[in-house]
């Protein structure tokens, strides 16, 4: 490789004369500059960073962005709670106010957070180093938005049921299944735990019932729809279970005929049947149960054992004029 030179002063000749340097010469001394100021950089960063313990002008950019960026992921934070506690909040009224007055089933949790499980929905994040904080806060978002969307739902069934509150009052079993004459039949035994008549046993009685003769008409104590018709040798033996909505169900058990069928739709006062001695007895009587949300309730708390035979009379008179079914034939006509 030739050599390049440069002009040096001769002191004797007082001429620039052309001194020759060899390449080898010139690339040791430019790598010789670039190690001395590698070291020296590296010496400035030791001091500033390992003895000062200054931090770099980016590092502490960076740093300052990470607290701003820390300091907005925990006022999110805060806000998730506070919507959190609101709706948790309009939970607890919606179930235990709202849809309990109206008689509808609860919404279960497994409902409020259905679609948020099986695939990974946040695979992208993790994929780009999202801190699990935010990967908890974009999961907390997703769960409250789909909270908020089945709690409107719910308010949207609550608000049609309220609009049917009008007809909830005459589908609550309200009127005893049998004429209000208490020559006719007497309470033989109440709701509750008793003595089973049969063997001895003690045991819970799930209604009430109305010892009287075969042959004294049944109505039905609410509006509502025929559920089943049920016609067996034992247990309730020829039996009518009737659907009143808003969380309300009737049974009509031990009766002697039937006159009704299945998803036939009653109204309040129609007969049903007439009473016997079927099914599981140690003697004719009607037994009597009332269910609310799928449990047995007290039959004593839904009915007015002091409403007037005529009053009675006058109902069963009503129901059969504005019913199509036609159920009440004139020799089951109460005689006052």
């Amino acid at each position: 490789m030739a050599a390049r030179g440069q002009y040096r002063l001769n002191p004797e000749t007082l001429l620039y004369e052309m001194e020759k340097v060899p390449m080898r010469t010139r690339v040791g001394k430019v790598m010789l500059f670039v190690v001395l100021s590698l070291a020296i950089f590296l010496l400035y960063l030791w001091l500033y960073v390992g003895v000062l313990g200054w931090e770099l002008p980016k590092t502490t950019i960076l740093r300052k962005r990470n607290a701003e960026w820390q300091s907005r992921i925990e006022m999110l934070s805060r806000r998730l709670d506070a919507c959190d506690d609101a709706l948790e909040g309009l939970r607890l009224r919606d179930d235990e106010i709202y849809r309990n007055i109206f008689g509808m089933n609860e919404i279960g949790p497994e409902m409020r957070a259905s679609g948020m499980g099986g695939v990974n929905r946040y695979n992208n994040l993790e994929k780009q180093g999202a801190s699990p904080r935010l990967l908890s806060l974009v999961t907390r978002m997703d769960m409250l938005t789909k909270k908020a969307y089945v709690q409107s739902l719910s308010f949207d069934d609550v608000a049609l049921m309220s609009r049917r509150a009008g007809d909830m009052a005459s589908c609550i079993p309200a009127i005893p299944p049998l004429m209000t004459d208490p020559t006719t039949y007497r309470l033989s035994s109440p709701f509750g735990y008793r003595s089973d008549p049969i063997n001895g046993t003690t045991k819970m009685h799930t209604g009430m019932d109305f010892a009287c003769k075969p042959g004294n008409s049944v109505y039905a104590t609410g509006d509502g729809v025929v559920e089943t018709v049920r016609f067996e040798l034992f247990g309730y033996g020829n039996s009518v279970m009737i659907d009143h909505g808003f969380g309300y169900k009737t049974r009509y058990a031990h009766m002697k005929s039937i006159y009704v069928t299945e998803g036939m739709k009653l109204k309040r006062g129609e007969c049903i049947g007439e009473t016997g001695n079927s099914g599981r007895t140690s003697g004719p009587h009607l037994h009597y149960e009332v269910f609310y949300r799928g449990n047995f309730v007290n039959p004593y708390n839904y009915m007015d054992l002091t409403m007037t035979q005529e009053e009675y009379q006058q109902m069963v008179d009503k129901a059969a004029a504005s019913s199509p079914n036609l159920m009440i034939r004139p020799h089951q006509r109460i005689k006052l």
